[in-house]
């Protein structure tokens, strides 16, 4: 763990690591989603709207689909909160790790909003290895990169609709989970994480032959349980 707490120097971190492969591959993912955007009728300010408030491609993803379709706006806001349910437990597992007395709670209300899957991954990583007033500005720094960059990436993959074929516009949108299942199986130094990753891969294709609808949220649940577990005994 890293001695000296310099916020600015932490903030300052998490931008240039936020500048690089994490940018690229969240603007190309959300280049797809401008793209899905357009081709379904939807305005350009709807889909930025859409990234600046929710910044959650599921869910996002989900509300398009609806909303092509011409589903109630019932059944979009029921369909796009269950979709990002998934952000409350991140926010609960990253929040120790940021907490900082000193700082006001505003702040934590404010980095709440900027949890995502990449930043979360990220922040799990680094964090546990800083000092507490160093984490919450370097996990700021790193969203304040991304966050822009999805935007950006939303307003171009619009305008370049029908430039590129629909197929590779939607595979750019997986761009971002794969980025994010890398991460954490390059840290090899945690075998239930990796075990995790593992049991997963090989639950996912078999449960979805048993069932479609259930299949992603049964691998999950089994997949992690046995993490939790092993990672239990270990200790």
């Amino acid at each position: 763990m890293s001695s000296a707490g310099s916020p600015a120097k932490a903030a300052l971190r998490g931008l240039r690591v936020g500048f690089g492969v994490p940018m690229c591959v969240l603007a190309a993912s959300f280049l797809g989603f401008g793209a899905l955007v357009r081709e379904s009728g939807m305005a350009l300010w709807q889909g930025l709207f859409s990234t600046a408030s929710a910044w959650a491609l599921p869910g996002q993803v989900a509300l398009v689909e609806l909303h092509a379709v011409g589903a109630p706006p019932l059944a979009i806001v029921v369909a796009v909160g269950l979709s990002n349910a998934r952000l409350l437990p991140m926010v609960i597992t990253l929040m120790p790790y940021l907490a900082d007395q000193n700082r006001p709670r505003w702040q934590y209300y404010v980095a709440a909003n900027w949890v995502a899957v990449t930043g979360w991954a990220a922040a799990l990583r680094a964090c546990p290895g800083m000092v507490a007033e160093e984490r919450l500005p370097y996990f700021m720094g790193y969203s304040m990169v991304l966050w822009p960059a999805s935007l950006a990436g939303t307003a171009i993959g619009f305008a370049l609709a029908g430039a590129v074929p629909v197929a590779v516009s939607l595979g750019l949108v997986f761009l971002n989970p794969i980025y994010f299942m890398l991460v954490f199986a390059a840290d090899v130094s945690s075998p239930p994480r990796v075990a995790a990753l593992v049991l997963g891969a090989i639950l996912g294709p078999l449960l979805f032959l048993v069932t479609p609808d259930w299949s992603l949220l049964l691998t999950g649940v089994i997949a992690g349980t046995v993490a939790f577990l092993a990672l239990h005994r270990r200790r």
